[in-house]
């Protein structure tokens, strides 16, 4: 299908970055018996409109009837970007980007970026398929990017290779962020041969997730994305444009998000609580909303790129693959459908077992905003406010609690805030924090790279404060970014804002702080490959109000760990 059937928007293109200059070797299709794999080249493979995509194939030397493990995207299948970053053990500097602990990694130089070890997979008996999406390097095509094209093809290479004669049949997806993103929406799709995924690290909402987070645009990740993805001899979709003209849940993005209910076939899910603004609220929704019956969550609290890569985390995807593409049912299905790391610090929690996200024993627990105290309390205080400058990065307001007990906060957060604006708009950036019995600010592992970050973030803009009434709950507010209406100035007025998904653990006497200001809380300049926000729409001063007429109040999941 082409990327926009039926959809009710103008397609934008820009130009391409020729291949040559991402050290692109061109097509050079070939067949070679290495390590004793059988490596294929730039393998053609026709779609149903006749377009060719280019992959590449490994597979055991001697061996048939094999499982396929399957990658796509926009990367490139013959490079191995990044790779020096995440293992500075093999001679590279240390860029601060790896997970201590993580020593025992290695990936064979067949590796593509975020994508599994053809020599790892192959020696236990499959096969890998990796792909180059539509357009890209040596595919033939325009370059689209989270499009129906994109599943239509990926439904396309898993047909193709589950009719190859030394494949038994069975497809299986796997893969890191883009490479996760994918498997939402080609499963989604239903191919007749699918009958796996592990999408691991991947957004599954673009809008939501990653390009619009509270429907304010993210400026600094996904223009150096592209510039860094658009390696084609044809058109490449121009996602900065179309982000910029549409600012809404309209069509463009509706194509962009797969119905979720379609999935069935079995999906071992995994992303870290620290990558707030790309994979966290997007995996873990891409597990409760799809319709798998069997289906599996683990959120840890490490770097994403080693854990996908460590011996245990291998053992777990060889178990889930064992048991549904060979046929060989194991140890997976007695696995805990939801496994979490409650966190008490950086690299610092406990691993347990869970039956359900959200967690059985959730308790939700309001604590309202008291301006004049600067506290979060149980009980609602007085009427009073405090504001803060919305365009100066460094002023922002704060409201906390030290707890009495200890206290586990598990679960996605909701922050109702009563505000006032000098505008008609407010672009409002929520942080919650974690403190220790000394004041001192707890930071945790953040966007996949970093070991500084907050336990939790959300955003909003005012003007996209309409809820979705079927399915928005107290405990998670639901936006549906269809139009925007202006805020009444100088008027408070109720806004509900989503806090991502996070679990942390608070001893007693250590406290939970919520901040709230008028741009991004971790901007770290000079690092391109970082979400941020850098066209706020804020102008003058941000009151919030508390108490009496004007309840603003945080929503705690809090957990109930005498059961437990």
């Amino acid at each position: 299908m082409p990327e926009n059937e039926n959809e009710s928007f103008e397609m934008l293109y820009r130009l391409p970055i020729p291949p040559e200059e991402g050290r692109y070797p061109g097509l050079a299709p070939s067949r070679r018996v290495e390590h004793g794999l059988i490596v294929e080249r730039d393998v053609a493979v026709p779609m149903r409109d006749g377009v060719v995509l280019r992959v590449d194939v490994f597979r055991p030397e001697g061996q048939s009837d094999l499982p396929v493990l399957f990658t796509y995207s926009p990367y490139g299948k013959h490079a191995r970007k990044g790779f020096h970053m995440l293992y500075p053990q093999a001679g590279q500097e240390d860029h601060g980007f790896v997970d201590p602990g993580t020593t025992d990694v290695s990936v064979s130089h067949y590796t593509v970026w975020e994508g599994p070890d053809p020599l790892y997979w192959c020696r236990q008996g499959f096969a890998v398929v990796n792909a180059d999406s539509r357009g890209s390097w040596g595919s033939e095509g325009s370059l689209t990017f989270h499009s129906p094209q994109e599943a239509a093809d990926g439904y396309d290479v898993i047909e193709w290779a589950a009719g190859r004669p030394w494949s038994n049949g069975r497809v299986g997806m796997t893969g890191v962020s883009y490479l996760a993103w994918s498997q939402w929406n080609v499963a989604a799709t239903r191919p007749p041969h699918l009958f796996a995924i592990n999408p691991w690290e991947g957004y599954s909402d673009p809008y939501r997730d990653i390009a619009m987070q509270g429907g304010i645009r993210e400026t600094r990740f996904r223009g150096w994305w592209i510039e860094s993805t658009a390696y084609s001899r044809n058109r490449v979709e121009d996602v900065v444009e179309l982000c910029r003209q549409h600012p809404h849940f309209d069509a463009y993005w509706k194509a962009r998000t797969p119905d979720l209910s379609k999935i069935e076939v079995p999906l071992y899910a995994v992303v870290d609580w620290g990558d707030h603004g790309i994979h966290t609220r997007g995996t873990i929704e891409g597990f409760k909303q799809a319709g798998s019956r069997e289906k599996w969550l683990e959120v840890h609290g490490r770097m994403k790129w080693p854990y996908y890569y460590r011996p245990e985390s291998l053992a777990r995807q060889l178990e889930f693959f064992t048991t549904f593409l060979k046929e060989a049912p194991g140890a997976t299905l007695s696995w805990p459908r939801v496994n979490i790391e409650v966190r008490e610090s950086h690299f610092v929690g406990e691993v347990r077992a869970e039956k359900t996200w959200p967690l059985e024993g959730t308790v939700s627990t309001p604590l309202f905003l008291d301006a004049a105290a600067g506290a979060l309390a149980k009980d609602l205080p007085a009427a009073s406010s405090l504001s803060y400058d919305s365009e100066d990065p460094q002023d922002f307001v704060e409201f906390s609690v030290a707890f009495d007990e200890d206290t586990e906060v598990t679960g996605t957060m909701s922050l109702q805030l009563w505000v006032e604006s000098e505008t008609d708009e407010a672009d409002l950036f929520v942080a919650v924090e974690k403190f220790d019995r000394d004041g001192v600010r707890v930071p945790f592992p953040f966007q996949s790279m970093f070991h500084d970050g907050p336990v939790a973030l959300g955003w909003l803009r005012a003007s996209h404060r309409d809820l979705d009434a079927e399915r928005s709950t107290p405990q998670q507010p639901w936006h549906t970014h269809a139009r925007s209406v202006p805020l009444e100035p100088g008027r408070p007025t109720l806004v509900d804002i989503e806090i991502w998904p996070s679990s942390t653990l608070f001893r007693a006497g250590e406290r939970l702080a919520v901040r709230v200001k008028g741009s991004d809380h971790n901007t770290y300049p000079g690092v391109p490959a970082v979400i941020h926000h850098q066209e706020p729409h804020n102008t003058g001063r941000h009151t919030v109000h508390t108490g009496g007429d004007h309840p603003s109040r945080l929503l705690l999941p809090v957990i109930d760990r005498s059961a437990r």
